[in-house]
Order: C-alpha cells, then sequence, then structure tokens
C-alpha cells in the first residue's frame, strides 16, 4: 500500500509539472489582438507565430522525442522547463514581433521535449494495474495545461496589471517551482543510456504496433479544431460578436480543453473500441456546430461547438493514445508516443496556416468554413476506417 502511494504521488506531481509547462504554450492565446495593436501585422501573421510553436514540438519530437528513453526521463523534462523559462523571458522583453517568434519557438521546444517524455513518466510512476487510469491523468494534465493558459492570461489581461507582462511573470514562478519538484521526484528509466546513443528518429512504430495507430487521423482532427481555436478564435470573437473582453476569450478557448477532459474520462466508462467512433461523431458535431458559428455570427454557438468539440477530441484521443502505448514496447514506448504526437501537432498547425493564408482574400469567416470543410472529410474518413477495422472491445 505504501508503495501505491508513492507511485501515485510522484504520477500526480509529474502531471503537475507537465501541467505547468503545457500552461506556458497557450498564454498568448487571448493577447493576440493586443500584440497586433501593439506591432500592427495581419491574421496571417498571427497564425504564423502560432505555427512556429507547432514546427517547433514536431522539430523536438522528431530529433529528441525517443531520448528519453536513454537519458530518463527526468533530464529530458528539465531541458523542457529550461525552455519553457527562455521563452518566458522572450515575451516579457518583447520589443518587436521578432521576440514572438523566439518566444513560440522555444514554448514549442519546451512542449516536444515535455510531451513523449512526461506522458510517459506518469505512466510509469502509476503502481501495476493502474495504466489507464494513469493514461487519463497523462492526457487530462496535457489538455488542462493548455486550457488553464489561456484561462489565466486572460483573466490577468483583463483585471491585472501589465497585460502582456504578469501572465510570463506568473509562469515564470510556476516553472521555477517545477524544477524544485522534478529534482526531487525519482527516476523511472532504468537503463540509462548516454547522450551520444540518441539518434533522430523518422515519425514511424513498429510494425506491430501499426494496425492500432489509423486513429490517429482522429487525433489530427481533433488537434486541428484546437489550432484554430487558440490561434484565430480571439480575433473572430472580437471582429464579428464584438467581444472585445480578454477573459471571455480566453475562457471561450480554455471551454475546448476542459470539455476534452471530460470526454477522457468518459473514456472508462465506454471502454477504447467506443471511444474512437464517438469522439469521431464529436469532433464532426462540433465542427457543424462551429460552422453555424460562422456563418450566422453566433457566440451562442461558439461556446457549444468548443463543449461539444473538446468532448469528441478527448474521446478520440485518450482511445488513440491508450491502445497506441499499450501496444508499444516499453524500451520504445516515448518514441512512439512522441510519433502520435507528430501526427497530432501537424494538425495544429498546417491546418492553421492555411486558414491564416485564406483569411486575407476570402475573410475569415469563409476561410474558417472551408477549414470545417476539409476537417469533415478527414474525421468521416477516420471513422470509415475504424468501420472497417475497430479497436477491440478488450482494450
Amino acid at each position: 500500500m505504501t508503495g501505491d502511494r508513492l507511485g501515485w504521488r510522484a504520477c500526480l506531481l509529474g502531471g503537475a509539472v507537465f501541467a505547468v509547462c503545457m500552461t506556458g504554450t497557450t498564454l498568448p492565446t487571448p493577447l493576440y489582438p493586443l500584440y497586433q495593436q501593439k506591432f500592427g501585422f495581419s491574421e496571417l501573421t498571427v497564425t504564423v507565430v502560432y505555427a512556429v510553436y507547432a514546427f517547433a514540438v514536431i522539430g523536438a519530437l522528431l530529433l529528441a522525442g525517443n531520448a528519453s528513453d536513454a537519458v530518463g526521463r527526468r533530464l529530458v523534462l528539465l531541458w523542457g522547463l529550461a525552455c519553457a523559462a527562455a521563452s518566458a523571458v522572450c515575451f516579457l522583453l518583447a520589443s518587436d514581433i521578432a521576440w514572438l517568434y523566439a518566444g513560440r519557438l522555444l514554448s514549442g521546444l519546451s512542449a516536444g521535449l515535455f510531451t513523449g517524455a512526461a506522458t510517459a513518466y506518469v505512466m510509469e510512476s502509476a503502481p501495476p494495474g493502474r495504466a489507464s487510469r494513469a493514461t487519463f491523468v497523462a492526457t487530462a494534465v496535457n489538455m488542462g495545461g493548455l486550457g488553464c493558459g489561456p484561462l489565466l492570461a486572460g483573466i490577468l489581461a483583463e483585471y491585472a496589471p501589465w497585460p502582456l507582462r504578469l501572465p510570463y511573470a506568473v509562469h515564470l514562478t510556476l516553472v521555477a517551482c517545477s524544477v524544485a519538484v522534478l529534482l526531487w521526484l525519482p527516476e523511472t528509466v532504468r537503463n540509462l543510456r548516454p547522450l551520444r546513443t540518441v539518434r533522430p528518429q523518422r515519425p514511424g512504430v513498429p510494425p506491430h504496433v501499426r494496425a492500432v495507430f489509423g486513429p490517429a487521423a482522429a487525433a489530427f482532427v481533433g488537434f486541428a479544431l484546437f489550432g484554430v481555436f487558440t490561434s484565430v478564435s480571439p480575433a473572430f470573437l472580437a471582429q464579428y460578436l464584438g467581444v472585445t473582453d480578454h477573459a471571455v476569450s480566453g475562457a471561450v478557448v480554455a471551454t475546448a480543453f476542459f470539455a476534452s477532459i471530460a470526454g477522457q474520462t468518459a473514456v472508462g466508462r465506454v471502454g477504447v473500441g467506443r471511444s474512437l467512433p464517438l469522439g469521431c461523431a464529436g469532433l464532426l458535431a462540433g465542427l457543424a456546430l462551429l460552422a453555424g458559428a460562422l456563418h450566422w455570427d453566433s457566440l451562442a454557438l461558439v461556446v457549444p461547438s468548443a463543449l461539444v468539440g473538446g468532448v469528441g477530441q478527448g474521446l478520440a484521443f485518450r482511445g488513440a493514445l491508450t491502445e497506441v502505448s499499450r501496444a508499444s514496447p516499453p524500451d520504445r514506448r516515448a518514441a512512439v508516443i512522441s510519433s502520435l504526437f507528430v501526427v497530432a501537432y501537424a494538425g495544429i498547425s498546417v491546418p492553421v496556416i492555411g486558414v491564416g493564408l485564406l483569411a486575407e482574400p476570402l475573410g475569415l469567416e469563409n476561410a474558417g468554413l472551408v477549414f470545417i470543410a476539409c476537417m469533415a472529410v478527414l474525421v468521416i474518413s477516420a471513422a470509415g476506417y475504424l468501420l472497417r477495422r475497430p479497436v477491440p472491445a478488450e482494450a
């Protein structure tokens, strides 16, 4: 029993450190309109700044996604916290848009270093036989941290002084506390190897895992939906709905991430086999509601689209992560999880840039409708794949 308590303590503390890192990655979301006013850049630039983060995540996953399997989880997580701290410093010193690019690049590197290593750490720290619950902790703190970022920044920007400084000062303090926690936590990798043994990895998974990797398409769509919410929804709320309250725009974005946690919670009840097709259905419904919100300029549909789409993303993502991690060998678990996140973060970057490119000639609303149509085709394709090759119920 004592071992179980110690395992859960390490699992939850590791999850808290994970959440702190991910909080920093979404802090700028409700602040982009303020940066636009201060530095005078277009909506396309907002999406490019956002995409720099996503490409940095993918680069870190490809270059170092398997590093923690060799040098240990804690060392890689410390590197991630160092990047998170450097990102916060860039935003604190920001005097032109170059600082924003640098801050988002470092933020992406921190997320890329954390994503595979922290997920594996949380799952490995849990007591034996608690893999399903540990998977939920890992995915919940990931999405919870992403949701806390815009909520925290929006509230501070609206009701506290120094809106473009205070959120990052608070996050820098949290990062310092996380370093202290991480130094106290035990290492979970038993056979450590030198850093020189780590080689950049191409996106790929072991042959016996490929059969269960198909649901990654749903993860792509879910993260693409989140990418649009976190990059352009504040501008849409301000330009078309007259919502200029930063706390409100941050809360709308946070709703999608917190709804994802609710969807992940439901996986334990419906099972992995059902969660994936149900997640696809939720994503499709969320896309339809978002299309209605864009077409009719309706805040009353924006919030339900965040809720329904977030639940769908949570169902699909936790289902995919559970099945992929269950099929992965322990010595390659972080690498395989990183490959899944490469697919997911490609969903955050590529479609978002497309929306930014189309926003100039078509307008933000029509660009969003084109995005929704493309994502609907993809999620329907993923659902068709699951109908042909369903995940076993016992998974």
